[in-house]
């Protein structure tokens, strides 16, 4: 499919209501994703046919000094995946306290439970006495 004759003007188009905060057809971000559906061309307009106008558009972005709309929401998921690192850091030496104890546990209920294997492998001669509860008097 051969690209409109009119492509390069509506690019350019596109690029000047955007930056100047007055899209029509996109939500105005700096991004050549809102660019192409502003210019109402494909995205792969800007990527593969008109390199020049992409680079232009993001030279223009840079220009104003204001970071991008994309490397705003970069940074807030850098920010949000940093603060679940902790977290995960904080669980996991919780974790490792936790099975550092139910080893101790699990060590000392093997033992116990090999003592009464081995009470029940001995025949017991002795007869142990329970102690009674005291009688009511009957009256």
């Amino acid at each position: 499919m051969s690209p409109a004759l009119d492509e390069r003007d509506r690019i350019r188009a596109a690029m000047d209501r955007i930056l100047a905060g007055a899209p029509e057809r996109s939500d105005g971000a700096l991004t050549i994703k809102s660019l192409a559906a502003e210019a109402d061309v494909p995205r792969n307009a800007l990527t593969q046919r008109h390199l020049d106008l992409k680079n232009a558009f993001y030279a223009k972005v840079k220009e104003r000094g204001q970071p991008t709309d994309v490397e705003v929401r970069l940074r807030k998921q850098i920010v949000k995946l940093k603060e679940l690192r902790a977290a995960d850091k904080d669980e996991l030496a919780q974790l490792r306290e936790d099975r550092e104890g139910l080893v101790r546990v699990v060590n000392q209920l093997t033992l116990e439970n090999r003592q009464l294997r081995q009470q029940l492998t001995v025949p017991s001669s002795v007869v142990r006495l329970l102690p009674t509860q005291p009688q009511p008097p009957t009256g």
